[in-house]
């Protein structure tokens, strides 16, 4: 077993369908939907599922809990500054609220800031410093 890895991530969502229009939008395709509680979305080798917040709580053995978003962060990287900016616009034209436009940061790369129609906050970045593998993926250099 592999002990450093996430296989599915999770969001908790107010409205299914309005979550899967958006991402959607965003040119995302579903690989499976069960019964319209949760729909999955295969990435690079591990998958991004979204559920809803009520049915995510019980699941999660506390049917009583509000669930909301939290301290994260999900990313995409890309290869230019164009490629970032196309990406914020296409996703505020989809109903994303503009957190940050894309700017030149700190660290030496370009990035920006906006969270999806429940809250969720998505980086859109190009860092200098990092290639990505053909198909979109991230192997972190070692050094």
């Amino acid at each position: 077993m592999t002990p450093q890895r996430v296989t599915l991530i999770t969001l908790g969502v107010e409205d299914l369908d309005r979550a899967k229009a958006f991402y959607a939008a965003l040119g995302w395709v579903p690989t499976r939907e069960i019964a319209g509680e949760v729909v999955f979305y295969q990435i690079n080798g591990m998958a991004l599922g979204f559920f809803g917040k009520s049915a995510l709580a019980a699941d999660q053995g506390r049917p009583d809990a509000t669930l909301g978003t939290g301290a994260i962060t999900l990313a995409q990287n890309f290869e230019t500054e164009a490629e970032v900016n196309a990406a914020y616009e296409l996703a505020i034209s989809a109903g994303a609220e503009g957190l940050k436009k894309p700017e030149k940061v700190f660290w030496g790369g370009y990035s920006g800031y906006y969270a999806d129609p429940d809250g969720h906050v998505w980086e859109v970045a190009q860092n200098p410093f990092w290639s990505l593998n053909d198909d979109g993926s991230l192997t972190l250099p070692t050094s």
